[in-house]
């Protein structure tokens, strides 16, 4: 959404857009998991008073349409990109099939996995840890604003120190904030290494996944 309330911003679609092709140019398999807080922020307030699951379907349903958004910006560049659902939609995307995206990136094609889990109650990071596990993924990368995982909120402190490396039962007793506690403890029990890096960073997914000190690195520990 850029610097606007809400909504999606072609200028900055087309930047991240731009930043995927890098990758896929150097022959990496990427499967992407999206958010729907931008488009969800301009009608949460009519979502105030509903029960829980019908908020976190229509959340869902957000994440899909920044799927098709993004797969159509990476389409116009040349990358051949698959949407596969959560949530079974099939006159608009494919529902999802962990054989379906397996087979999708073994032939180089790009995989956004929209509609989170595809059940309420569980966020979209922990959608990422449960995906990125499903395909056998080597790393799960979690784009933010910042650039990683910070001892206090570097927006409101100015002497916020970055972490160059962390645990993930540093990260839970900490209570970094990095993801929701579901995701960290898919991470640390299948032993996925997960690194934070900054969206608004230029050059910052290439260099991650060149496996240079990009951000922060949360592990498993010795």
């Amino acid at each position: 959404m850029g610097d606007s309330d809400y909504g999606i911003k072609p200028d900055v679609l087309a930047r991240i857009a731009a930043e995927l092709k890098e990758l896929v140019d150097t022959g990496i398999e990427l499967a992407l998991v999206v958010g729907g807080g931008n488009i969800f922020r301009g009608i949460s307030s009519s979502a105030q008073g509903m029960d829980r699951p019908t908020a976190d379907y229509m959340g869902m349903l957000a994440t899909v349409m920044n799927a098709m958004a993004l797969a159509d910006a990476l389409k116009q560049l040349g990358v051949d990109t698959h949407v596969l659902s959560g949530l079974e939609i099939r006159s608009v995307v494919e529902s999802y099939a962990r054989e379906r995206a397996i087979d999708l990136l073994k032939q180089k094609s790009v995989v956004i996995f929209g509609a989170g889990t595809g059940n309420p109650f569980f966020t979209t990071d922990t959608a990422a840890s449960l995906r990125g596990l499903e395909i056998d993924a080597e790393v799960v990368f979690k784009a933010t604003k910042v650039d990683g995982v910070f001892d206090r909120d570097p927006a409101k402190h100015a002497d916020a120190k970055r972490f160059e490396e962390l645990t993930y039962d540093e990260v839970l007793e900490k209570r970094l904030g990095v993801m929701d506690a579901t995701a960290i403890a898919l991470c640390r029990d299948n032993n996925m290494p997960l690194r934070v890096i900054n969206l608004n960073k230029p050059g910052s997914l290439l260099r991650a996944a060149r496996g240079e000190r990009e951000g922060t690195l949360v592990k498993s520990g010795a």
